[in-house]
């Protein structure tokens, strides 16, 4: 699962895995680290609503990972919700349910739409572009730079750590690089308070220490930044190359939110995570799972399993791609709203826009766990800037 070759053919690999496997298939993350991928819908039903066979707290399997290893730090415990299960699963989750709860909706939409106005008028005459540089990563970027209440000296490195471990280039850096950062935030807010979720999260009841809001936050980034990018790119190339879509959506008879359901069944940001460790041997589905090795929800695949095959994906989220049970998404109604508001707005200004590139010499990134381009050139017929409203 971490070949460009995966990467490049994620669908034909799940297709073959359940001809040779069924909903449960075992794999490999790195060389070194052997897994289980569930590929069966209704098997992870079964997984992620039982906390008891199937925790998250990863420590016993991640004492045989060198340190070293690239997906080790998109596994490895912290003293997170999730990453925890029981007592310190729910002490975690409801400090971030509830920090994440102060989130005006209304003024995070026109936060969005300024960043987005900015980004397109810096592109907008260049005649080209790169949509994941150029819009995606930056807008998800900034935006939750201040939901965070985050300054951009410190939310720099905070991006190129998060960047480093989620393509396994030097992670143990870049994890030391985001821990230093998000600690740094963390001080600046406990001497400089402000509605911000960062603050919510200091002052919860939970009475997180230092340490602790590092790890809320360092998951709010990884949750924020690279799934944010990769639903925003993934919605816009299928919205730039599906007939279904592409024509629909600028005549007004789809919506964007429903490109972005089809994008969260067919090709979602995190396609292979939710994460578990059996702390013993469990039997699923007539297979028994080892003790401590990784189990992956393929959200991708569940989603697309035969066993609930439907032609119906306009206005349906029965996917997995929020996961479901104890650990589903807290943030997911904000990135909703992120990505629609950012993808209203660019088709708004440069309803023209087309992929440079045949559809087929795109190149998806290799890794496990995210479906996500590498880069997304379209041409733009020259448009003049939009005023800020």
């Amino acid at each position: 699962m971490y070949t460009p070759e995966f990467a490049a053919d994620p669908h034909g690999a799940y297709a073959e895995m359940r001809r040779l496997h069924g909903s449960l298939v075992p794999v490999l993350l790195h060389p070194d680290v052997p897994a289980t991928l569930v590929i069966g819908y209704h098997a992870a039903l079964k997984i992620l609503h039982d906390q008891d066979r199937f925790p998250a707290d990863p420590r016993q399997w991640e004492e045989g990972i060198d340190n070293a290893c690239p997906v080790k730090p998109m596994m490895e415990w912290r003293p997170n919700a999730l990453r925890s299960s029981g007592i310190e699963h729910a002490r975690y989750r409801s400090a971030n349910v509830h920090s994440l709860s102060g989130v005006d909706l209304h003024g995070l939409r026109k936060v969005v739409q300024d960043v987005a106005i900015g980004l397109i008028n810096d592109m907008c005459q260049a005649g080209e572009a790169d949509l994941i540089t150029q819009f995606a990563f930056p807008l998800a970027f900034q935006v939750l730079n201040t939901l965070l209440g985050c300054p951009p000296e410190i939310g720099q490195r905070v991006a190129t750590g998060m960047a480093q471990i989620f393509e396994g280039n030097d992670a143990e850096a870049g994890n030391a690089m985001l821990a230093g950062a998000l600690a740094e935030l963390v001080v600046m807010k406990k001497e400089h308070p402000a509605n911000d979720v960062t603050t919510r999260l200091l002052q919860h009841g939970s009475a997180l220490d230092i340490p602790e809001m590092v790890h809320q936050l360092a998951t709010l980034y990884g949750a924020g930044i690279e799934p944010q990018q990769n639903l925003i790119a993934n919605a816009l190339l299928l919205i730039l190359t599906d007939d279904r879509f592409s024509g629909d959506v600028l005549d007004g008879n789809l919506t964007v939110r429903d490109a972005l359901d089809e994008v969260l069944y067919q090709d979602p940001p995190m396609a292979n995570y939710a994460i578990s460790y059996p702390p013993y041997p469990v039997q699923i589905d007539g297979v028994w799972l080892p003790a401590h090795q990784p189990v992956l929800i393929s959200m991708s695949a569940c989603n697309n399993d035969p066993a609930i095959a439907s032609d119906q994906r306009a206005g349906n989220r029965a996917h997995l791609a929020w996961s479901v049970g104890p650990h589903a998404c807290p943030a997911q109604s904000a990135a909703y709203l992120i990505a629609q508001a950012a993808i209203d707005q660019i088709l708004d200004a440069l309803p023209e826009m087309e992929l440079a590139v045949p559809v087929e010499e795109l190149v998806w990134r290799p890794g496990p766990f995210a479906r996500a381009l590498a880069a997304l050139p379209v041409t733009i017929p020259g448009s003049p800037p939009i005023p800020l409203r």
